[in-house]
């Protein structure tokens, strides 16, 4: 290994929400957090070095994307995905959160239907419905401790006046990645009632071996008219808070829409540090992601065995994606409630509560294993203590 991915780096008192947040967000300041997509590693070197070249010139004044910063994420997203995108397709936004608002109020109009798949990340709920629009659920089905996309429902919805779908793929919380024939079936779906298909791609670089990521607009030539991707640097290379997120739109129709939306609320403007970051972590970015993605494959591994051999109880929905586990505690006997308040309480780790992906989440808790192994088996130390000390309290 070329990268230490083991050193544990002091992230308290500087102004991490994660970690900072603690007190405020889970109520105790020991409480050990676990939960949001962000990595408590240090991002690729090249960015880093990056990013100390662009602070040394000493003048941030308003930038202008280079040709080269296409070019970095054009590559990209060739060799990584086998996807040839244009130039002319790529629109941007300070993050993929800020581009999803800004399409649902660009490309529909209130009280319209907007599709979602749950358990499912769950700002796609605040975005939808503090826009005026309506949530159309249609929950996965989780089998054999899988989930699938449940089509005979999918056909049900198709009255509920839809006029977007908001697709995870890969699906977060629950990991799953997306083979073709799914994809082909929904995206028929959404041709066939003439709704617009936003595929939220963030996780695609964080994919388990076996398995492959099919970006959405690759199905057909056709669907691709119909579908908004969202992508961004942020996961894959922990760039969260630089804020700098790529929106690709092959429709000309829709791309103008979605862009003339940005002017007008004049957030279409990168920030230095952000275009800088994007740039050096998709030219430079790889060998570190390659190196990385061991280390994490090591943490799940070392995750599921844990929990099958020290936490029975709780059974690990295995992901094919992502650094983020989908915990199936409902073999614990706890309702809702009572299962956050006993890892918040008795575990002293902050997870994300099932229930907040909607339908189908409870019972369940989201772990990010994107830590150095210690911090990560500290967590699952204290989880296992509160689950035997629960059980010797009943007998």
């Amino acid at each position: 290994m070329n990268y230490n991915f083991d050193e544990v780096i002091e992230r308290r008192k500087t102004n991490s929400a994660k970690w900072d947040g603690v007190l405020k967000l889970f109520g105790d300041k020991d409480v050990l957090p676990m939960w949001v997509a962000d990595m408590d590693i240090k991002a690729p070197p090249p960015v880093i070095e990056a990013l100390k070249k662009r602070a040394e010139h000493g003048i941030y004044g308003y930038p202008l994307r280079p040709t080269s910063y296409y070019d970095a994420f054009i590559d990209w997203i060739r060799r990584h995905h086998d996807w040839k995108v244009e130039k002319e397709w790529l629109t941007f936004s300070p993050g993929v959160v800020t581009g999803l608002s800004v399409m649902i109020l660009a490309l529909s109009r209130p009280g319209d239907g907007v599709l979602v798949q749950p358990p499912v990340y769950y700002p796609f709920f605040d975005l939808i419905e503090n826009n005026g629009r309506q949530v159309v659920n249609n929950p996965l089905i989780l089998e054999d401790g899988r989930y699938y996309m449940d089509f005979e429902d999918l056909e049900k919805r198709a009255g509920d006046n839809i006029k977007l779908m908001i697709l995870c793929n890969p699906a977060n919380p629950v990991g799953r990645v997306w083979e073709e024939e799914y994809l082909q079936r929904l995206g028929e779906f959404c041709l066939k009632n003439n709704i617009i298909l936003i595929s939220d791609e963030v996780h695609s670089d964080i994919i388990y071996s076996r398995f492959k990521h099919t970006p959405t607009a690759t199905i057909s030539k056709e669907l691709a008219q119909r579908t908004i991707t969202c992508m961004a640097p942020s996961k894959t290379f922990n760039l969260a808070g630089l804020q700098s997120s790529v929106i690709i739109i092959p429709d000309q129709d829709l791309r103008n829409r979605y862009k003339q939306l940005l002017k007008n609320i004049h957030i279409d403007m990168d920030n230095v540090f952000g275009m800088a970051a994007f740039e050096s972590a998709y030219k430079f970015g790889e060998d570190w992601l390659t190196e990385f993605l061991i280390y994490l494959h090591k943490n799940l591994e070392f995750t599921i065995r844990y929990f099958e051999e020290k936490i029975p109880g709780i059974k690990v929905i295995e992901p094919e994606a992502t650094y983020l586990v989908w915990l199936d505690c409902r073999g614990l006997g706890l309702n809702t409630r009572e299962l956050k308040d006993f890892m918040i309480k008795k575990a002293k780790v902050g997870l994300d509560d099932g229930s907040i992906f909607g339908q189908g989440g409870e019972g369940f808790q989201r772990l990010n294993i994107a830590c150095p192994r210690k911090t990560l088996e500290k967590g699952l130390r204290r989880i296992e203590a509160a689950v035997n000390s629960m059980v010797s309290s009943k007998r």
